[in-house]
């Protein structure tokens, strides 16, 4: 069974930092891209940042500069490290893992960037 198990997500005041924790099955870690993806109030759920197995990332560029995705084999974890936070990236954060047609989602973790 695939599972997917986000943390870290609370509140933060702009331009503070977070860090969002996703342990995966490690029966997909190591074949699968990792991912972040977004979904905002009355938005559609978008791209954040993905990570490959060769650790080739992609980032939004709403993002970049801001955001780092890593990942750590050993744990089977991926990470999204977060900087100078807004409040447009107030949204639930979602971790993902596709490969071809196959796609896992975790149930989200809520990032509110408010003062």
């Amino acid at each position: 069974q695939v599972q997917l198990v986000e943390s870290g997500g609370g509140l933060v005041h702009p331009g503070g930092s977070l860090r969002l924790s996703c342990a995966a099955s490690r029966s997909i870690f190591s074949i699968y891209t990792m991912g972040w993806y977004r979904q905002a109030p009355g938005k559609q759920r978008e791209l954040v940042a993905d990570i490959t197995i060769g650790d080739s990332t992609n980032y939004a560029d709403s993002v970049k500069g801001r955001f780092t995705i890593s990942r750590d084999n050993a744990k089977t974890t991926v990470y999204l490290q977060m900087i100078s936070l807004k409040p447009e990236d107030t949204a639930v954060y979602y971790c993902n893992a596709r490969l071809a047609s196959y796609n896992y989602w975790g149930e989200g973790t809520l990032v509110t960037v408010s003062s």
